[in-house]
């Protein structure tokens, strides 16, 4: 897996190992001129490390990589990094899984990130030290060994993605109703939603305190997300022929589990990030 030191490769993003169709318009990405505002918009705020928030499809990863890009080619150097690069390796899931709930075997909510190490490397990004960027392989679905990791040497400007950054807990009160048919089958008496509200409360807002600036990439409503999700992967399926990839219903399945937290983000970061990008059911921006 390639560095994510740039200059990248934007068309396919080897980056983030996500399809670059997942942009603004669907096989380009976002506008150069869209690019070139948000770069602005990173270097007027003196942000170091400039997060992008976005759910499912949103086109995080493409902007990621575009913003890294025109970065370089300003003589800047950027490292782009994801959520997804820290999630618990496979074996610590499953332990998750057998001592506290069989949902937290799978990756994504809170809770199955190292969050101690996020804080860690953007620390030592943003001091300029010499740092190995960890890397999640998602098809072994689990963490490459450090040996595996590349090193950047240093970095002008942090870009860090995910579908959640910046999104606060829940009041308790608020777990009680399931939002949808898999909490209600799956986690009866809401001890995985439990279990991941906490970790959002306790363990996050460390992380989220580092991020500088943060940009929100808003979809018209949570029912798009399965179906940009869908899209994503018949992209990887096509790029990786021999891999066995999710089914349709799988895919609706695995998105039913960031469902809570997303409709969340949804609701409050509107009103926490620094700036909310608005974007159609076709990722077109309706309001910047």
């Amino acid at each position: 897996m390639s560095p994510r030191l740039h200059p990248p490769a934007v068309a396919a993003s080897a980056t983030t190992g996500k399809p670059a169709s997942a942009g603004a318009d669907a096989g380009h990405g976002f506008t150069a001129e869209f690019v070139a505002a948000t770069l602005d918009d990173a270097l007027a705020s003196g942000a170091r490390v400039y997060a992008i928030s976005g759910l499912q499809g949103s086109g995080k990863s493409t902007l990621a990589a575009q913003l890294a890009a025109a970065a370089h080619a300003r003589g800047l150097r950027a490292a782009v990094l994801s959520v997804d690069d820290f999630y618990l390796g496979r074996r610590e899931r499953l332990r998750l899984g057998r001592h506290v709930h069989p949902l937290l075997a799978t990756r994504g909510p809170p809770g199955t990130h190292e969050v101690a190490l996020a804080c860690e490397v953007l620390d030592r990004l943003r001091a300029g030290a010499a740092v190995r960027l960890p890397r999640f392989d998602k098809l072994a679905d689990t963490r490459l060994p450090p040996s595996r990791w590349p090193r950047a040497g240093g970095a002008d400007l942090i870009v860090f993605e995910g579908w959640f950054l910046g999104a606060p807990a829940q009041r308790e009160d608020e777990l009680i109703a399931p939002v949808n048919a898999l909490e209600r089958d799956e986690d009866a008496d809401g001890v995985w939603r439990g279990y991941c509200n906490r970790a959002l409360a306790a363990d996050y807002p460390a992380l989220w305190s580092r991020l500088d600036r943060l940009l929100f990439l808003q979809p018209p409503g949570f029912e798009v997300v399965a179906g940009w999700r869908w899209q994503q992967e018949q992209s990887l399926q096509a790029r990786h022929p021999r891999r066995r990839g999710m089914t349709q219903a799988q895919v609706r399945r695995f998105v039913s589990l960031f469902e809570r937290v997303s409709r969340q983000a949804l609701a409050r970061l509107p009103r926490i990030a620094d700036r909310t990008v608005v974007l159609d059911a076709r990722r077109r921006i309706v309001a910047a």
